[in-house]
């Protein structure tokens, strides 16, 4: 495998360089005394893992360990894993910039951001101060973060390439009852009680039941639910204002389960008797279940790519002519079967289907959600060429079954996702070149 070794490896060797040379330079006798800065601890394919990088990792490693537990494995355990998680993380990075991975500074900047909020602060400079506490600077961290970054794309785009879910499999898994629990909707519920319990007077019970139907009527009316929660609830969510959270219908008792799943989002339910009292439920808001439509568009297009014969205002000048033609009588499928280079759609004649939000290029979406049915627009350009477009039809399409089985096929790739990262890991491992030097611990 042909790679080149990262970023930071390649600064530091060339510190290593310029430290010796300036070590020569000093006299003859100072060269019995010259303190080696840094040294190789590992050749990995072309890359290297360096001496600094090891003590970093295992310093950050023994603070975060020295605390949480009483014993701790022996020393040359612990720098075995170390230098096995080093070299580990050299053939991953290797393999991103094998395909041409890498992180934005708007990934980066995004992240420090998020960093930033999770923990109050409000500035880079006071990042910066809570770093050097630790004795980390800002650009240690951002370099760390885009290595982090990118190891993590690595992993997400090799791994998932390689996990395959069949419609089979989907289907087993939506039949079993962990797959539909984990396919149900999710429901964001408030809840108010009105005690009264099995031992409680009749004329205790009616007056429960009075003011459950009068919050009731006032919630029918308007009323703030969390503020008649806070003020009349018996339930231990009151100062919550009655907030249960997101629960799943399987997550609640019988008699609720049956009045949640008839409500709508927003509506409340009459009041409910139980042993404990009289409850009142109301559904805020609620994720997947029910109809789910969306909006499909039926396109064609004829797209004219650049080269170094065609430039932009040759392939924008052939697109106008196509399209004044098509204007004045002529067939757009016949057009684009004589002059598209999409391969895909041109012996269709442009016809590009039913399609789904999101499942074109930017630029394309864009021109497409813009033209009015029957329009014929551009051209306009995207990554792949000049288009003109035309919109033939749009419809609202249920996609409940579709969104089911994707949200299927996701959790069934997650739940596979560590066992192939391993499998991976080791095949990365066995075909790489890897040579261990002396290592100083």
């Amino acid at each position: 495998m042909q790679t080149t070794s990262t970023p930071p490896s390649t600064l530091r060797r060339a510190c290593i360089g310029l430290a010796g040379a300036l070590a020569l330079a000093l006299a003859p006798a100072a060269l019995a005394e010259t303190q080696i800065l840094d040294r190789v601890i590992a050749v990995v394919n072309d890359g290297v893992v360096l001496q600094s990088e090891f003590d970093a990792r295992k310093g950050a490693v023994m603070q975060r360990l020295q605390g949480q537990y009483d014993q701790l494995p022996p020393m040359d355990v612990l720098d075995q894993q170390i230098l096995d998680q080093l070299i580990l993380e050299q053939l991953q990075l290797e393999e991103a910039a094998r395909y041409g991975m890498e992180v934005s500074d708007q990934q980066l900047n995004d992240t420090l951001q998020q960093i930033m909020a999770n923990n109050g602060m409000s500035s880079m400079d006071e990042l910066a101060a809570n770093l050097a506490q630790d004795g980390m600077t800002l650009a240690h961290m951002r370099e760390k973060i885009r290595r982090d970054l990118l190891l993590n794309q690595v992993q997400q785009g090799v791994v998932n390439s390689r996990i395959r879910v069949t419609d089979q499999e989907i289907d087993n898994f939506l039949a079993s009852s962990d797959g539909k629990f984990a396919t149900s909707p999710d429901y964001h519920l408030g809840h108010i009680l009105i005690s009264a319990s099995s031992s409680a007077s009749q004329e205790e019970v009616e007056a429960a039941k009075a003011e459950a139907e009068k919050l009731y009527q006032q919630l029918q009316e308007g009323a703030d639910f969390g503020q008649l929660a806070i003020g009349h609830s018996d339930d231990q969510t009151a100062l919550d204002g009655g907030d249960l959270g997101w629960r799943k219908l399987a997550q609640l008792p019988e008699l609720f389960s049956e009045v949640v799943s008839g409500l709508e989002v927003g509506e409340v339910s009459e009041p409910i008797r139980s042993g404990a009292g009289f409850h009142l439920l109301k559904n805020f808001e609620q994720r997947g279940g029910g109809e789910q439509l969306v909006q499909q568009t039926k396109a064609r297009h004829i797209l004219i790519k650049t080269s170094e014969i065609m430039d932009d205002e040759t392939a924008q000048e052939k697109l106008t002519e196509i399209k004044q033609k098509i204007e004045d009588g002529a067939d757009f499928a016949e057009m684009a079967r004589e002059n598209s280079e999409d391969i895909g759609s041109m012996l269709e004649g442009g016809d590009l289907g039913w399609a789904n939000p999101g499942m074109f290029v930017p630029a394309f979406e864009n021109a497409m959600a813009q033209t009015e049915i029957g329009e014929i627009t551009g051209p306009f350009k995207s990554q792949f060429g000049w288009h003109i477009l035309q919109v033939v039809d749009r419809r609202q399409e249920d996609m409940s079954d579709l969104v089911v089985r994707n949200k299927a096929a996701q959790m069934m790739r997650e739940r596979r996702f560590n066992e192939e990262l391993q499998v991976w890991q080791t095949e990365l491992k066995e075909s790489a070149f890897i040579d261990l030097k002396d290592l100083e611990s």
